[in-house]
C-alpha cells in the first residue's frame, strides 16, 4: 500500500459528508475483462492469475504504518452480530455493511489479507478496468456521503488520521502547536494485487440491527481499477473492522464455489464479547496459535494473520519443506498466513514443485495435461478418461499443537471442462525479491481450500481454529 496523495484527488478535500455501511457476506468472483462466463479455461486462468497477482502484492506491500490510538467503542449490547456471507464468480466472498443515517448498505469483498474498510464513493465514483463479464460499471453500489447526516471528512490532526498513515503524517498547511487546523486527513492509494483505489478518510456511523458503532474510520474511494466493490478489512491493523469495533472473536462458514453468483450465503458472526468467557474454545474445533513476523519495520507483514504450518503430506507421504519456508525469519520472509482475499492457495516455488512433483508421483497411472497447464495456470493436471474411478491422494496441512486441515478433495482438485480431467487448484509464480531473495509469505492459504470449514479467528486468544462443516444442509 502507498500513501502518496494522487493529484486527481485534492478536489475532493471540499466534501464535508461521510458514508454508512452494512455486512453481508457472499462468493465474488475475479474476471478481468469482457469475455464469456461459460469458458472452464478461461475462468479458471483467470482465478489463476488473480491469486497469483494477489500473492505478489502481499508478498511485496509497500507499507503505511498505522498507530492504534484512537478507536471508539461500540455502542452496543448485541454479544454476537450476525451479517449474511455469500461466494461471487470473482473468485472472494461478499459482505454487506450499512453505513451512515439513514443507513446506506453496500456489498464489500471480506478480505482478512488487509485492513482497512472503504467503499465507492460518491456520484462520481469512477472505476477503470471494471467491464467484468456480467458486470456494469455505472451500477456498481456506491455510498452517497451527502445523503448522510452523520458523516464526517476525517481532520489531518484528528488521532484517527494516524490509524492509516501513522504518527508522523504530514499535514501540509497546519501549525502544529495548534489542534485547530481544517487540512483534511492526506488522500490514500491503496494496492490490492491486479486493482487498486484511491480516496479520502471519513468518519461514520456503522449499524448492525442491534448494534451501532459511531465514528467509524471508513475509505471513501473516488478512483479505482479492477475492483468492482468496496473491501471490508479484516486484518490486524489498528483501521480493521474487528480492532474499530474490539471484537473478541469472529468466524464464518464459506460456501461452495457452485453457489457462486447466487442467493446462497452463511453467516460471518462478530462476537464483541458479552456474556463470552474468555479462553473458551468452540466445541469441535481444532486450534493452533498465530504467530508474529518478527520483522516489525514492515507495517505490512504486521496486518497477516501468520499460522504455524508444520507440515504438509500429499497423501500418506510427508512433504520435506525446508523450514525457511514454514517460518518467517528475522527478515521477515517466510512462513504462512490465512487469506479471504485469496482463491487459490500460493506456494513459493520451491515448496510448491515439492507438493506438485509428490502429487505426480503418486497419480503416475493418469497421464498428463501439460497444454492443459499452460492454458489454465494450474498444475498439475491429469487426464483421468477411462480409469473408471479416480484415485487422489489426500493433502493435509498440520500445524503446531498437532492441529490437522485434512482437505476434502474438492477443495484441492477440480475438474476442468469435462469430466476428463482434473487440476490441482494450487499456485505459484517464479517472483523473487529485488534484491534476488525470497520475499513475503511463502505459502498462502486461500479461500477455496477453507470451503466448507467452520473458521474462528480467536483474537482475544490469539488462535485460529477450524474443522469441516457443511456450510448449507
Amino acid at each position: 500500500m502507498s500513501s502518496s496523495p494522487p493529484p486527481l484527488l485534492f478536489f475532493l478535500i471540499f466534501l464535508s459528508v461521510a458514508s454508512a455501511i452494512k455486512l453481508p457476506l457472499s462468493p465474488l468472483s475475479h474476471h478481468t475483462d469482457q469475455l464469456p462466463n461459460n469458458d472452464p479455461y478461461l475462468s479458471l486462468r483467470r482465478l489463476a492469475d488473480s491469486s497469483i497477482a494477489r500473492a505478489q502484492q502481499l508478498k511485496q506491500p509497500s507499507s503505511i504504518k498505522p498507530d492504534e490510538n484512537a478507536l471508539t467503542a461500540p455502542s452496543a449490547s448485541a454479544a454476537v452480530v450476525k451479517s449474511p456471507l455469500s461466494a461471487k464468480s470473482y473468485g472472494g466472498y461478499s459482505v454487506s455493511l450499512s453505513f451512515g443515517t439513514p443507513s446506506q448498505t453496500i456489498p464489500f469483498v471480506f478480505d482478512t489479507g488487509s485492513s482497512l474498510v472503504w467503499f465507492p464513493c460518491t456520484s462520481r465514483y469512477l472505476c477503470t478496468g471494471c467491464g467484468f463479464s456480467g458486470l456494469d460499471p455505472t451500477r456498481i453500489p456506491r455510498f452517497i456521503p451527502k445523503n448522510s447526516t452523520s458523516s464526517r471528512v476525517i481532520g489531518c490532526q484528528n488521532p484517527k488520521c494516524q490509524l492509516l498513515f501513522g504518527p508522523n503524517v504530514k499535514c501540509s498547511g497546519c501549525d502544529p502547536s495548534t489542534r485547530n487546523c481544517t487540512v483534511g486527513c492526506p488522500p490514500y492509494i491503496l494496492q490490492y494485487g491486479l486493482g487498486s483505489t484511491a480516496g479520502i478518510l471519513l468518519s461514520e456511523k456503522l449499524d448492525f440491527p442491534d448494534l451501532t458503532v459511531p465514528d467509524f474510520v471508513v475509505g471513501c474511494s473516488i478512483l479505482s481499477t479492477r475492483q468492482p466493490a468496496g473491501i471490508a478489512g479484516f486484518g490486524r491493523g489498528p483501521e480493521s473492522l474487528p480492532v474499530q469495533m474490539k471484537l473478541k472473536r469472529y468466524s464464518h462458514c464459506l460456501v461452495s464455489r457452485r453457489f457462486d453468483d447466487t442467493d446462497v450465503s452463511t453467516d460471518l458472526d462478530l462476537d464483541t464479547g458479552s456474556g463470552h468467557n474468555s479462553g473458551s474454545k468452540t466445541p469441535g474445533l481444532s486450534y493452533t496459535p498465530f504467530r508474529n513476523n518478527p520483522n516489525v519495520s514492515n507495517a505490512a507483514f504486521l496486518e497477516y494473520y501468520y499460522l504455524n504450518l508444520r507440515r504438509i503430506y500429499v497423501g500418506s507421504k510427508r512433504v520435506k519443506i525446508p523450514y525457511k519456508f514454514l517460518a518467517p525469519g528475522p527478515d521477515g520472509n517466510g512462513g504462512t498466513i490465512v487469506d479471504s482475499g485469496s482463491t487459490f492457495t500460493f506456494m513459493d516455488r520451491p515448496v510448491f514443485e515439492l507438493v506438485a512433483e509428490e502429487f505426480a508421483a503418486q497419480m503416475s497411472s493418469y497421464s498428463r495435461e501439460k497444454d492443459l497447464e499452460k492454458i489454465t495456470g494450474l498444475g498439475p493436471c491429469f487426464n483421468i478418461s477411462g480409469k473408471g474411478s479416480l484415485t487422489v491422494p489426500e493433502l493435509i496441512f498440520e500445524f503446531k499443537g498437532g492441529a490437522k486441515m485434512e482437505l476434502p478433495l474438492s477443495n484441492y482438485f477440480t475438474l476442468v471442462g469435462s469430466v476428463d480431467n482434473v487440476c490441482l487448484t494450487v499456485v505459484s509464480d517464479n517472483t523473487v525479491s529485488s534484491s534476488g531473495g525470497r520475499s513475503g509469505p511463502a505459502i498462502i492459504l486461500g479461500s477455496f481450500q477453507q470451503q466448507n470449514y467452520h473458521v474462528e479467528y480467536d483474537l482475544e486468544n490469539d488462535r485460529f481454529g477450524f474443522a469441516k462443516k457443511k456450510c448449507i444442509q
